[in-house]
């Protein structure tokens, strides 16, 4: 009797296994991770993150089975509305501080991730101690790992990092405003294709300012972006993302970079 139960048992487990609905797919978001200073001790002030928080970072993000990828493989998926089978972050980093070749690089190839500068082109132009120079952003765009792969992209910060929506509505003129666009995007987007390999083709707005304005869409458009990286809070799905209105996630001094499960994570 006993054997026969179990027979029976056995029978019903395998046509409920066979009947029950297959688990769902987890179906992947892309998160873009916004740095600017790495410091070496206590970050002193909030756009700062201090190279041991930069360091755990990196850590969680493989710890957490975090994909990190540049823009070039979020346009395949973008373009062929494809989603990842795991989370992605996008690693970049605004303005153009000299502590990107000597903290922020060595942690990268460390942890063998790839990620994005933006820079702010005025600054190198001035020779301001504390921006790269155009040697340092030579080195760091020609450098090839060990696989035969640039890890490092260069994007534009524009020339005189100024509030674009700002400066259009001050002006008041389309057509001066289109010239002034031209020399702020167009000219910082010259002056780095000169020293990289490749082009420039990804635009970080200063301040965040004029996310979704048409008028620079159309002045990013003419200069040769493919993308805007703004700073509006948020992750994104591939399938629907807008390449002109990328949203990130600012890393400051005190963020707990287990907020970006926040975004990755939500419906």
């Amino acid at each position: 009797m006993q054997r026969l139960l179990t027979y029976f048992s056995l029978i019903l487990l395998i046509i409920t296994g066979c009947s029950r609905e297959p688990d769902p797919v987890i179906e992947g978001k892309v998160i873009v991770l916004m740095y600017h200073r790495i410091s070496e001790g206590t970050a002193s002030n909030i756009y700062e993150r201090s190279v041991a928080d930069f360091e755990a970072d990196l850590q969680y993000l493989k710890e957490q089975n975090i994909r990190v990828i540049g823009f070039d493989e979020l346009d395949e998926m973008i373009t062929g509305g494809t989603v990842p089978e795991t989370h992605c972050a996008i690693l970049t980093f605004d303005d153009g501080d000299h502590s990107w070749i000597t903290r922020a690089m060595p942690l990268l190839l460390k942890y063998e991730m790839k990620a994005t500068f933006f820079l702010w082109t005025e600054m190198i132009l001035l020779e301001r101690d504390s921006f790269l120079s155009w040697d340092e952003v030579e080195y760091m765009s020609h450098y090839m790992d060990d696989n035969g792969r640039l890890p490092f992209v260069f994007g534009s910060h524009t020339l005189y990092h100024q509030y674009l929506l700002d400066r259009k509505l001050a002006m008041n003129d389309p057509e001066a405003y289109a010239i002034y666009l031209d020399e702020e995007l167009g000219g910082s987007r010259n002056l780095i294709e000169a020293h990289i390999p490749g082009s420039v083709t990804i635009l970080s707005l200063p301040f965040g300012n004029g996310a979704g304005d048409p008028d620079i869409i159309a002045g990013a458009l003419r200069n040769g972006y493919k993308f805007i990286r703004t700073s509006e809070w948020g992750a994104l799905d591939p399938v629907t993302a807008n390449k002109l209105r990328i949203p990130s996630l600012p890393l400051l001094s005190d963020t707990n970079i287990g907020i970006i499960s926040t975004y990755l994570d939500s419906e």
